[in-house]
């Protein structure tokens, strides 16, 4: 596992991340893959690369700040209703404990660094 370090430079796009199918409660399309790599803890927050591949799936999300750095997806907010977001390297989203959403993924690959309680 990559671990955050004081001073110590990790390439989150160089990272390699284990894809596995996404499981069927998920309601995944098309062969839909995801996968995570931890980096550790910071000022009490878990931290990590998480990505998913070309496709669609449902989530039930966590507490989260998310900075997405490669790739493109919509994010509908499924409940609460909320206007989709469409989101890009650059893009920062928050999502909160309990929202349903559905991912679906344009690129070859969507990947987020992550923050999370």
């Amino acid at each position: 596992m990559t671990s955050l370090k004081p001073g110590v430079v990790i390439d989150a796009l160089a990272l390699d991340v284990a894809h596995e199918t996404v499981p069927a409660e998920h309601d995944p399309q098309d062969g839909t893959t995801a996968g995570a790599t931890e980096l550790g803890d910071f000022a009490g927050l878990e931290t990590g690369v998480w990505e998913m591949s070309r496709g669609v799936m449902h989530d039930t999300e966590a507490d989260e700040l998310c900075v997405i750095i490669a790739g493109e997806a919509t994010v509908e907010f499924l409940e609460p209703q909320l206007s989709a977001v469409q989101l890009r390297a650059g893009s920062v989203l928050q999502l909160s404990e309990g929202m349903q959403t559905r991912w679906t993924v344009h690129s070859e690959q969507l990947r987020k660094v992550y923050l999370a309680p």
